[in-house]
């Protein structure tokens, strides 16, 4: 398991028709606060101020085509200009299971990353992708 704190931050929030929006820095929008975007809202601070990942090269809820289906990863972070991080985000009740690795392993088969990572808020599991196989992360990789 990935040791991460999320830094404190001042987020902006707002309520509409008696609905929460968060706004969203690095998209400069609002978007509606569920418990699975307070976990990716967090999980974007960490990076771009804890990690120092460049926010220009962060990409979020992007869709992504796989066969026919069309799915959207949560964020994706480029290096060098090709994928080289996917971070699949669940709210905080969502037990990380084979079913949200799958799911993220799942993504990769057309990201081809070097990194995936599934986190939950509470806890976040890191793998290298090396030559078809998985290895679990100890810390978080640098940028």
């Amino acid at each position: 398991m990935l040791y991460v704190k999320f830094p404190a931050y001042d987020f902006r929030l707002k309520n509409e028709e008696g609905k929460e929006f968060i706004f969203d820095d690095l998209r400069k929008q609002w978007t509606r606060l569920t418990p699975e975007e307070w976990v990716r809202q967090n999980m974007l601070q960490y990076l771009v101020q804890e990690k120092k990942y460049p926010a220009s090269l962060i990409a979020i809820e992007k869709e992504l085509l796989l066969g026919e289906l069309r799915k959207r990863f949560d964020i994706l972070v480029y290096k060098n200009g090709t994928p080289w991080m996917v971070i699949e985000c669940k709210e905080m009740d969502t037990p990380l299971n084979e079913s949200v690795l799958r799911q993220a392993l799942n993504y990769n088969i057309g990201l081809q990353t070097q990194y995936l990572v599934i986190t939950n808020g509470g806890y976040t599991y890191g793998f290298a992708l090396q030559n078809g196989k998985a290895s679990m992360l100890e810390e978080f990789p640098e940028f």
